[in-house]
């Protein structure tokens, strides 16, 4: 590995810094006059104001105020009651090894994969009904920092952070879109749902974890860690979340890019954003490689899947599921795999929501990979015996074209842990289901076409009953996939029937030969009886 400059001597990799200031418990238990929630039988409000004008006649904030000043101004400290730091990933019970989230630390001593752990007990002392009551008060606010869906759950996120580091972008809220007609005209079913986590900020659920992990390197860089960027290997979607909240915080992006295997759509995200975009001749998993070892020598913080802090904005996705099923927990989860964080994200927001009591049980978990890149599945086919990287080969789902997945033993841990499944689409099967998503009324990226074609598959062998919630999760908007959309319904896919295809009809321009073609058009549209 090449020897770090004498710019960079001494690794900011290896310190260790105590918690800054402590926080004594609070002694009133009065909420934000947007939060006047009581918990029930339960000891006093973790969050407290200075202000006890009740809710119907809060006044509007002075004109000269911004929210986030506001937020100054009216939270009194809301950091004391609860914590959370790094560990091991599924260490023993007796391990001690443990980090402040203040660390720049992305393994364990062992070189295992860290987790972020929190205070399981002191949030045990609000009972699950004051949790709900919470995160429900918080939705559709434009409090500071509530508005978002990732810190509207703040206290299970990073509850150490002041709201004034928080760089956000009020990413989450996110579409759970009842898929009516495609339910019932491809599946037999009635309670299908898909989660557009794409419709966010920068197109795709990426935007949960950035914010947390980029709020983080805004806290440490104001405590003067030796943090100059942030940097992350890409197909696309990180670098695209990086680069805009790096870009709201002003703080340096760094882009590895596998040089022709991202959409233009993708490419110019970070590029607009004003990234330092590397375009490398290799695939993710050689950016992976690179930017690891770069991240080890220069004080550029990893903005990866290996970060640990990613997983938990993205979990946040899960509990708003709950909530918008008014906290009823659905049968099945659908999740596109890639680097395979996301899977372990859901799981361990679910997890979370049952053991602090918000509700009674897990969804089972379903994983789909693409066939061209389907490590965890081949694994998951085997019984788990031995897991083996594999070369991904091209796929319409660029996003998880990765054969050596970081989070391969999180993904394990989720999917063992509820009952999962792993399934794969291949490219056809998951281009003709993003082309019958779409007739429908969705636009859907082809990673909710791997998705959709597990559901598919599961739903014809029974494992999956027609009366089942079931829920997909789309990652990304579809609109950063146009090309592959227009190369499907014009044919131009080799090797591929595009059964589903819809291309314009070509037309002269006068009124007989325009009133043939709809006239054919409609009656083949007709109901037939």
């Amino acid at each position: 590995m090449m020897a770090s400059s004498s710019l960079f001597q001494g690794s900011p990799f290896t310190f260790k810094c105590k918690r800054s200031g402590s926080y004594p418990p609070p002694k009133s238990n009065a909420l934000p006059n947007h939060l006047n929630i009581k918990a029930q039988s339960k000891p006093e409000s973790p969050i407290t104001h200075n202000n006890s004008v009740p809710p119907h006649s809060k006044q509007r904030r002075p004109a000269d105020e911004n929210i986030r000043e506001e937020a100054r101004r009216i939270n009194v400290d809301h950091r004391h009651q609860f914590s959370a730091k790094y560990v091991p990933f599924n260490a023993d019970p007796s391990s001690t090894e443990s980090y402040s989230l203040d660390e720049i630390v992305y393994r364990s001593r062992s070189g295992g994969l860290l987790d972020v752990q929190h205070d399981m007990e002191a949030l045990k002392k609000y009972d699950g009904g004051y949790w709900r009551n919470l995160f429900d008060s918080r939705v559709g606010k434009t409090t500071w920092p509530y508005g978002s869906g990732v810190w509207s759950k703040k206290e299970w996120v990073l509850p150490e952070i002041d709201s004034d580091d928080i760089v956000s972008a009020f990413e989450g809220n996110s579409n759970l879109f009842w898929a009516e007609r495609f339910g019932k005209k491809y599946l037999g079913m009635n309670d299908l749902w898909v989660k557009h986590c794409g419709i966010s900020h920068t197109g795709s659920f990426k935007d949960l974890g950035m914010t947390v992990l980029v709020s983080q390197v805004n806290r440490l860089r104001k405590m003067e860690r030796p943090v100059v960027g942030v940097g992350c290997a890409s197909t696309g979607d990180t670098s695209a979340a990086l680069s805009a909240y790096c870009a709201s915080a002003g703080i340096p992006s760094i882009v590895f890019l596998p040089a022709n295997r991202i959409s233009i759509a993708q490419l110019v995200q970070p590029i607009a954003n004003g990234a330092f975009v590397l375009s490398i001749d290799t695939d993710f998993d050689g950016c992976m490689h690179l930017i690891r070892e770069v991240t080890a020598e220069l004080p550029i913080y990893l903005a990866n899947s290996l970060n640990s802090l990613r997983l938990e904005g993205q979990k946040t996705a899960a509990i708003e599921i709950l909530q918008q099923f008014d906290w009823e927990v659905p049968d099945w989860v659908i999740v596109p795999g890639g680097n395979l964080g996301n899977i372990y994200a859901f799981y361990k927001g679910f997890r979370m929501c049952k053991d602090l009591g918000l509700v009674d049980r897990i969804p089972r978990l379903v994983c789909a990979q693409a066939a061209n890149a389907n490590p965890l599945y081949l694994y998951y086919k085997s019984g788990w015996k031995e897991f083996e990287p594999i070369r991904a080969k091209t796929t319409f789902a660029s996003a998880i074209q990765i054969g050596d997945p970081v989070s391969i033993d999180r993904a394990v841990f989720a999917l063992q842990n509820s009952d999962g499944i792993v399934e794969e689409a291949t490219e056809e099967e998951l281009m003709d289901a993003m082309a019958q998503a779409d007739s429908t009324g969705m636009f859907i990226c082809p990673h909710t076409g791997v998705a959709l074609s597990a559901l598919i598959k599961l739903r014809n062998s029974g494992v999956i009953k027609p009366t089942d919630r079931t829920v997909v999760v789309s990652t990304a908007h579809g609109l950063k996939f146009t090309q592959s959309k227009t190369d499907y319904h014009s044919g131009a896919i080799k090797d591929m029937a595009c059964r589903y295809a819809n291309p314009p009809v070509q037309v002269k321009a006068d009124f007989g030969s325009v009133m043939d073609v709809l006239k054919k058009y409609l009656l083949s549209q007709a109901p037939k009886h």
